[in-house]
């Protein structure tokens, strides 16, 4: 019996001694609940008692007496979106005791419960477990405090009991109204103090710089400054105080989304009680930062808490972002509230949006005209009997859909909306599935003139069914699975507050995965045959006569490399030094394809014909292997298995 008895009371005095060692709380458990709806319940007052958090089978309950300035209660409807359907949901509770500030974390979601403020006088810490709820069905289980587990079983509730202090424990050079702590190296395991203070708004106010370079340890060059112009002065009516307050390093201003990473950075000004916005002169506030590349887009924005007080929600409404090179980006603000800069993670901003849009318009406009009429000149030509004519007829009525869509999918993404674009992304994505298709029965049907002996191509209604059939397959599962097509917003590097839209795949996983899947993966694969096949074709011809002539010779490849679908490898190369050069070459040749097909099919053709008229000099004709020289070819097509 003693051994036990030691045992579990080495086990008690380890869990108080853990719990009266942490500055902040840090608890987490696994709630058991029933089925929808649920609910949380929260009720948070002054001074420095007990938190409790309890469970039953339709809310989750936070209240007690922790706060030094935050007096909040409510209830809040927790809908089905990030959380577990099975009746099991995560949930974990924050209390922050030097910036006021009470998070809970609910699944997948982000909910704040008391706002962070400046670091107040009195910190109520050291949260001692003191609970003996009894078990239930519905209720907390896997209790964890600090990543300790507490217990596994499922008890109805858990209760904390606080131990008030003076901020200043944690905060030496802390007092009343400012904190100088070193803010800039801080550590996880130091305190997490805020630099405070206050400006007059004197009669006369002419403006005021302020920055968080009297901060120990901060230097100017990196810190972060605020100039509260003049107008603030005849905003604010009824007080004449601004306080500002400098946070750093403090994740819990982190939102839901994943693709967006709030910077170290977040500055609030306020005037108490007074809501102050669109200010004629705007407010600059100046953030240093780590380098941020190029590649990741930033964006000034503000949390504005009388919207959805219970998440934090960064807006762009209001600001306007100005950047000061990779280390310095200045937000003006039109309004007071807490300021920060959004970095985007992914999708990344698409440089030279302006240019590339322009370039594709018209090229997709060319395109579409010289589909056309390489589509009439290419039925007039199928009385020829050429079998590689329907193939090629069947890659121009591809491509010519296809930018024609192209051309159209910004207008009809602004006119129409969501609801449309489901339709045209659906109709955008088959016609590019489709040309690829095509392209790929180019190449297939090259290799098979070339190196099959003995046997007849396959029929025109196999290449008809592999062209235009078998891409409406994953086009028609994805619109079965929903959420894949819709509005699709491209940020511009240059101005992200104006995105491009346009009607395409959305950006949520699993339109990333399809895309992946369908577009990626047979783009790959089309560029590598490609490329393969144009090195085949070109050990075959490069000691032919006809090849000498370099404008055969250039006529050949890139009219080749259109055909095959080479030119849409360019895409693979956005990186790197020489990315903006890609870009802008795949842009222009991708957007041109139309016209290049077009121009390459009429110089053959007059090429054709003026060798017929050259009496003179008998034409030159291109020699096939045994098997297939009795296929009609083009006189003058330097490679004669794609005429």
């Amino acid at each position: 019996m003693g051994a036990p008895l030691a045992k579990g009371l080495s086990i008690v005095i380890f869990l108080l001694s853990k719990v009266s060692c942490d500055r902040n709380l840090h608890f987490c458990g696994t709630w058991r609940h029933g089925a929808y709806p649920l609910s949380l319940n929260f009720n948070i007052s002054l001074g420095c008692g007990q938190i409790g958090v309890a469970a039953n089978e339709s809310s989750l309950t936070v209240h007690g007496q922790i706060a030094a300035q935050c007096r909040r209660s409510g209830v809040y409807v927790l809908n089905h979106r990030g959380l577990n359907k099975d009746g099991v949901t995560d949930f974990c509770l924050y209390w922050e005791p030097l910036q006021d500030q009470l998070k809970l974390q609910v699944g997948k979601r982000n909910l704040t419960l008391c706002w962070p403020s400046a670091t107040p006088n009195s910190c109520c810490t050291y949260m001692s477990y003191t609970s003996n709820a009894p078990e239930a069905v519905y209720g907390i289980a896997n209790g964890r405090l600090e990543g300790d587990v507490i217990t596994r079983k499922t008890l109805t509730a858990y209760k904390f009991i606080g131990t008030e202090v003076k901020c200043a424990t944690f905060c030496p050079d802390w007092t009343h109204g400012h904190a100088q702590v070193n803010m800039a190296d801080r550590t996880p395991g130091e305190p997490l103090c805020t630099l405070s203070s206050e400006v007059e708004l004197k009669d006369d106010f002419n403006g005021v710089n302020i920055d968080s370079s009297s901060v120990e340890g901060v230097t100017p060059e990196s810190a972060t400054t605020i100039h509260l112009p003049p107008a603030l002065k005849q905003a604010a009516k009824n007080n004449s105080k601004v306080v500002y307050t400098f946070f750093k390093n403090n994740s819990m201003f982190q939102e839901d989304l994943k693709e967006v990473k709030v910077l170290d950075s977040v500055v609030e000004i306020s005037i108490e009680n007074e809501v102050i916005q669109n200010l004629p002169e705007p407010i600059r506030i100046g953030f240093h930062h780590d380098v941020i590349p190029k590649t990741r887009s930033r964006t000034c924005v503000s949390w504005d808490t009388r919207k959805d007080p219970m998440k934090v929600k960064w807006l762009k409404e209001g600001c306007r972002t100005q950047q000061k090179g990779a280390k310095h980006t200045e937000c003006l603000c039109d309004h007071l509230t807490y300021f920060t800069v959004l970095v985007q993670l992914e999708p990344r901003p698409v440089r030279h949006l302006v240019a590339l849009t322009a370039i594709t318009c018209l090229g997709c406009a060319v395109s579409f005209i010289s589909g056309i009429a390489l589509i009439v000149f290419l039925c007039r030509r199928r009385r020829t009997k050429d079998p590689a004519t329907p193939i090629h007829l069947g890659l121009a009525v591809s491509l010519t859909f296809l930018h024609l869509l192209f051309f159209f999918t910004g207008i009809l993404a602004n006119a129409g909306g969501q609801d449309l674009c489901v339709l045209v992304g659906a109709g955008l994505h088959y016609a590019l599935l489709s040309a690829f298709s095509w392209m790929g029965i180019e190449v297939f049907h090259t290799f098979w003139l070339v190196y099959v002996v003995f046997r007849p191509a396959p029929n025109i209604c196999v290449w008809n069914l592999l062209g235009f059939v078998l891409p409406a397959v994953p086009v028609i599962i994805l619109a079965g699975v929903g959420d894949i097509y819709g509005l699709r917003e491209v940020v511009p590097s240059e101005d992200q507050e104006n995105p491009f839209k346009m009607c395409w795949m959305k950006l949520n996983p699993t339109a990333l995965l399809a895309h992946h899947l369908t577009n990626t993966t047979v783009l790959a694969m089309l560029v590598s045959a490609g490329l393969v096949m144009l090195m085949l074709v070109y050990r075959e011809i490069r000691n032919r006569d006809e090849w000498r002539n370099n404008r055969v010779a250039f006529l050949s490849i890139w009219g080749l490399s259109c055909l095959f679908g080479t030119t849409w490898g360019l895409a693979f190369f956005d990186f790197g030094p020489f990315s903006d050069f890609f870009l802008f070459l795949s842009c222009i040749l991708n957007s041109f394809q139309g016209f290049l097909l077009m121009l390459r099919f009429f110089m053959l053709d007059w090429m054709r014909k003026h060798a017929v008229r050259m009496k003179e000099s008998p034409a030159k004709v291109c020699r096939l292997p045994a098997s297939q020289s009795t296929m009609s070819q083009e006189p003058l097509e330097p490679l004669c298995p794609t005429s």
